[in-house]
């Protein structure tokens, strides 16, 4: 395995210590990981305040030249850089594959956007002009389900905006992010990108650093609040991204097969660990059985196994804390009632646990109320549809939801209903990167990916131009 290194201010360095990365299909030592102490988080901020003024002057058609060209790069190298996201987080190694080269394409597509000055307004006297210009170092924190994509998505849209970046990825899956931090380094001004590793401990000084004018987290909603306070005392820009307990309801016109392939696959994507995964499903009595069957079905046909074998459709869980944390939600459900198929655990090393469906659940259990993060798919019962729609929208989070029937009218009256950021429709996790999107209740604020992700990093100044 090759070495890697943190990057500040340009140049590639050390950390004052390692942490060992620990592949979660094998529990062995993947590699040696450079970590940071406060000194050199301080020197990281210090690197992207000093480039600053600089790249805040550059034209933002030289800025998004510099990006289009990393992100190509980036695609170029997506195959080593997939394999070290497969050995540190897991996921099949076709599934990182993927992951990688979405993340560049993904950054393209980004760097494609404009702030162009917009007229909103005008009177006898003049007009009203809209601009946007940069806030500064952006500390940019994110998690380890999806570490190269979720980074990629927003450290483009700020740069592109004319800010520089501390990047802190999650030190289970620093690896990747490193990787992919050195493209970037390679193909922008010293300092404009920065990026560290932590053991969890930094992330408080990161986001109440003085210097740091805006903090852009994915991550848990308990940590995002921890962001939100650290925030707080300077009132800086924030953006969260948060977790989600996303319901589906199924209508009782649908037709059972068809749609309980769409259920597995949205709940059981990387092994459940998506913050946009299905995270229980409302089935109308009338299809109870047949789709909680064909669930059940699909779950004892999954290939677990190592994300490196060929044929693997699902890899171990990311770290032994998560996966301890889904058996106890599980636990929990039996211990009330509920039955369980699928959820053993593989012989041997890994934190692998096969698919599980529980049915006859109550709305009280863990894997009911909170997000179990894991490949663990409640299906519940419902007679009445209003009932559901209730039930779906008792949670404190609200990130996405689906709903699946044959009647697209009638789903779009239902979806109308649900109280989250997103709605889906016969479908799952369609993301576009031209497309805004964002939480709502505890699921987090503000927005990510299109035009208004890319305004996010930037201060709105309305401008009054007299006429001449």
């Amino acid at each position: 395995m090759r070495s890697f290194k943190q990057i500040i201010g340009g140049s590639l360095v050390d950390g004052v210590s390692t942490i060992d990365v620990i592949n979660p299909a094998t529990e062995q030592v993947v590699a040696a990981c450079p970590r940071a102490d406060k000194a050199q988080l301080d020197d990281a901020v210090a690197a992207a305040v000093g480039a600053f003024p600089a790249w805040k002057a550059t034209p933002l058609a030289e800025r998004r030249a510099m990006l289009a060209k990393a992100c190509q790069a980036m695609l170029e190298q997506a195959g080593d850089i997939a394999r070290v996201l497969t050995s540190e987080q897991g996921k099949p190694l076709a599934v990182a594959q993927e992951e990688v080269m979405g993340a560049a394409m993904i950054g393209q597509a980004l760097s494609s956007l404009s702030l162009d000055d917009r007229t909103v307004g005008e009177d006898e006297g003049g007009q009203f002009v809209e601009q946007h210009y940069p806030l500064g170092a952006v500390a940019i924190i994110t998690p380890w389900n999806v570490p190269v994509a979720l980074m990629m998505l927003k450290v483009v849209p700020a740069m592109l905006a004319g800010n520089t970046v501390v990047a802190k990825p999650a030190p289970t899956t620093p690896l990747s992010s490193l990787m992919a931090g050195e493209i970037l380094n390679r193909h922008l001004p010293p300092g404009v990108f920065n990026i560290i590793v932590d053991q969890n401990d930094l992330g408080g000084d990161l986001t109440a650093h003085p210097d740091i004018a805006k903090v852009s987290f994915t991550g848990s909603t308990a940590t995002g609040k921890k962001v939100m306070e650290g925030a707080s005392s300077l009132l800086k820009r924030i953006t969260l991204e948060l977790g989600g307990n996303d319901a589906a309801i199924v209508l009782d016109d649908v037709d059972p097969k068809t749609t309980t392939a769409s259920l597995f696959e949205g709940a059981m994507a990387n092994s459940g660990q998506i913050c946009l995964a299905i995270k229980r499903a409302y089935v109308p009595d009338v299809l109870y059985d047949d789709i909680c069957t064909e669930l059940e079905l699909l779950a004892a046909q999954a290939v677990v196994d190592d994300g490196m074998k060929q044929g693997t459709q699902f890899g171990p869980l990311q770290n032994r804390m998560q996966l301890d944390k889904v058996r106890d939600m599980v636990a929990d459900a039996v211990e009330r009632g509920a039955k369980i198929s699928g959820g053993e655990l593989k012989d041997g090393p890994g934190y692998f646990m096969r698919p599980a469906i529980v049915r006859d659940i109550d709305d009280d259990a863990r894997l009911v109320r909170e997000e179990q993060f894991g490949p663990v798919l409640p299906v519940l019962r419902y007679s009445d549809l209003d009932d559901a729609i209730e039930r779906a929208n008792r949670s404190d989070q609200g990130l996405g939801g689906t709903v699946w029937a044959r009647d697209v009218t009638r789903a779009k009256a239902v979806a109308e209903r649900l109280e989250t950021g997103m709605v889906w429709i016969n479908t799952h996790m369609n993301v576009n990167p031209f497309v805004s999107m964002g939480g709502a209740k505890q699921s987090g604020m503000g927005t990510e990916l299109g035009q208004a992700g890319l305004e996010e990093y930037t201060q709105r100044r309305l401008l009054y131009v007299p006429a001449s």
